[in-house]
């Protein structure tokens, strides 16, 4: 036994990275969740690969029934971590449903979600679209060409019901964006009424990521907003026609986030630098080589302890392209981005663009200075923890120094408006004008009343 032991620790010491920094870790044995999602391969990968026992860390993945579960997973200390819809831990802090102080070290992707919607609703949805010489649809598809469909749903006196996966969700968010930039209002929360469908001219309501395409063939919604692989899914089941992607409607916005308890980092903070060590060596291994890894990512989402979907419908996605109608194939090569673009640096301006959306539909329900969303979103989003298990990563080899924002100061360049379907560009360090410039929603100033 004890030769055993020894060639054990011999041959983990070789297989170690080379100069490698092995912290002293307080806590090595963890929990973290996440939801069915391709775009929780982070986690996937910095487990397949090794990467978390590289750090020391032995770590347990544990999909969860839905995103409540998962965040109060980890608020109550079931979890030590989890994939985190970005919009959570910045709910949580600021006391929107559960309250917790909850941060994040890591960004995990970029873009990788769509909008489909029924197969009747696309047959009425395809006269108001412009088409190209090939006869097909023109893209990006605006709500505007949904207009007309809600409004003879309305007509007949019926409501048009569209699903998201949470009320806090990037999904629920850019759902809403592209109604409002086509002149639907999706509606307004308030204190007294958390529906989030007060004035609305579309219904929005919640139903669990892998739910979503059962939900559409059933007839209970007439469209959603969802990651993948569910959109494609309608595809293949010939449910319904995603019609647009997010890259389309605000190229390389922010997406999931990796959350722990701002307990945890204070706590464990050799832990939480190792942890996201290994999520960043995972993001990086996801994009090398212009996406050369993304088959073997494939196949390790379809295992059914991750996504458990078909490969080839994860793969319609993952590996560059994306499939609207039947065989109307198109390359979107950065329609999953997970190290590319500074993906994985917890941007203080992706933080505030969630916090405005909060506002603009009434879930912060009172006035704030611009102050605040910047105060806010430094108490949540924690480059420096980042930037710390980043220089690390380049000293040991693992990274390139120059893959890395040193000199940011947590704020992005503004988006410009030709990265968005509406025209409009957004500035993180100029939130309640940025708030003003948006034609449907609440504007800096004023709250729901009535």
């Amino acid at each position: 036994m004890k030769h055993f032991s020894a060639l054990l620790l011999t041959t983990t010491l070789l297989a170690a990275p080379a100069f490698a920094e092995m912290l002293e870790l307080e806590k090595d044995e963890l929990k973290f969740g996440f939801i069915k999602l391709t775009d929780m391969a982070p986690l996937a990968v910095a487990y397949e690969n090794g990467y978390f026992l590289d750090e020391g860390l032995f770590v347990t993945l544990e999909a969860q029934a839905n995103w409540k579960v998962l965040l109060d997973g980890v608020i109550g200390g079931q979890l030590d971590g989890a994939h985190m819809l970005a919009g959570q831990p910045l709910a949580a802090t600021i006391g929107y449903g559960t309250e917790a102080h909850i941060i994040t070290p890591f960004s995990m992707d970029l873009n990788g979600n769509g909008i489909t919607v029924s197969n009747s609703v696309w047959e009425q949805m395809k006269p108001n679209i412009p088409t190209n010489a090939d006869g097909l649809p023109q893209h990006p598809i605006s709500a505007s060409a949904l207009l007309p469909v809600v409004e003879s749903y309305r007509a007949a006196g019926k409501p048009f019901n569209m699903g998201m996966v949470f009320p806090v969700s990037t999904h629920n968010y850019e759902l809403r964006y592209w109604l409002a930039a086509g002149g639907l209002n999706p509606g307004l929360y308030s204190p007294a009424d958390t529906s989030g469908q007060i004035g609305a001219d579309v219904f929005l309501s919640v139903t669990p990521p892998p739910q979503m395409p059962a939900t559409l063939e059933a007839g209970t919604i007439d469209g959603y907003c969802v990651g993948e692989p569910w959109n494609q899914q309608a595809v293949v089941k010939g449910i319904g026609v995603p019609v647009i992607t997010d890259y389309e409607l605000w190229k390389n916005n922010p997406e999931k986030v990796f959350g722990i308890t701002a307990e945890f980092a204070e706590q464990y903070p050799n832990t939480t630098l190792a942890l996201t060590k290994a999520l960043i060596r995972a993001a990086i291994w996801l994009d090398e080589n212009e996406n050369a890894n993304r088959e073997a990512a494939v196949e390790i989402l379809s295992r059914p302890e991750y996504v458990g979907a078909d490969a080839d419908v994860i793969a319609a996605s993952m590996t560059g392209t994306f499939e609207y109608e039947p065989g109307d194939v198109r390359d979107v090569p950065d329609f999953n981005v997970f190290f590319r673009y500074n993906a994985t640096y917890p941007f203080y301006s992706d933080a505030v663009w969630y916090l405005t959306q909060m506002r603009r539909w009434g879930q912060i329900a009172e006035p704030k200075d611009d102050v605040w969303f910047d105060e806010t979103a430094r108490s949540v989003y924690r480059p420096d923890i980042y930037l710390d298990a980043a220089r690390m990563l380049v000293d040991e080899g693992n990274a390139t120094e120059a893959d890395f924002p040193w000199d940011s100061d947590g704020y992005k360049a503004p988006t410009p408006a030709a990265d968005v379907i509406d025209g409009i560009p957004f500035d993180g360090k100029a939130p309640n004008a940025y708030i003003d410039s948006l034609p449907i929603g609440l504007k800096s100033g004023e709250v729901v009343g009535g």
